[in-house]
């Protein structure tokens, strides 16, 4: 029997995510096939097939993948100043906000609305989301550089609909440049949540 070497094992399944999300950004869930992320991937189906068993797992693995980034994120902006970790936060989004990120959480938000399995885990992803930024903004009111008056949760789900609207605005409008930006989302959080 072949041994595993488990940090090669792990490379080669990262490298099909994220070549498979690659596929699924151009082209969509329905449209890819798992000859069009073999072929991103530089590997045979037979191998493709050795570590996800259908195109369905492999779409799940990324929408798992995505929240365990998130809550490794929250955990690491646990520990800073709690205002600049939620402008961090939302510098890491306008980073990662490039054209085909934006198009992949599209498809997997279209995705969700037709597979119940990935609606769970979206879901999960969400509350995940939401409760990373509660915490932020709770720590905010008690340092007292947020205003008080807003209800963590709230504020938190308010601040994951901005998220989800920049990656729509990027989806829809070509012109739109969250980098170019930055500046005014950052505004817009801080007169959202200061304190006056």
């Amino acid at each position: 029997m072949r041994t595993v070497d488990p940090a090669k094992h792990e490379a080669r399944r990262g490298q099909i995510l994220a070549a498979a999300a690659r596929c699924f950004a151009r082209k969509g869930f329905g449209q890819t096939r798992t000859a069009d992320i073999c072929a991103e991937a530089g590997m045979s189906s037979g191998n493709l097939f050795h570590y996800f068993d259908s195109k369905h797992a492999i779409f799940a693995a990324i929408v798992e993948q995505e929240g365990t980034e998130t809550k490794a994120l929250f955990a690491e902006l646990s520990t800073a100043d709690p205002w600049a970790a939620l402008i961090g936060f939302f510098d890491l989004v306008v980073d990662l906000a490039d054209g085909d990120y934006a198009r992949l959480a599209l498809e997997v938000s279209a995705e969700a609305g037709r597979d119940e399995r990935i609606a769970e885990l979206v879901a999960a992803n969400d509350r995940t989301l939401r409760t990373g930024l509660a915490e932020l903004v709770e720590r905010a009111v008690a340092a007292e550089v947020i205003d008080p008056g807003f209800a963590a949760d709230t504020a938190a789900t308010w601040l994951a609909a901005l998220v989800d609207g920049l990656f729509n605005r990027i989806a829809v409008d070509p012109d739109f440049s969250p980098k170019r930006e930055r500046k005014t989302l950052r505004l817009l959080v801080e007169r959202m949540l200061r304190r006056a």
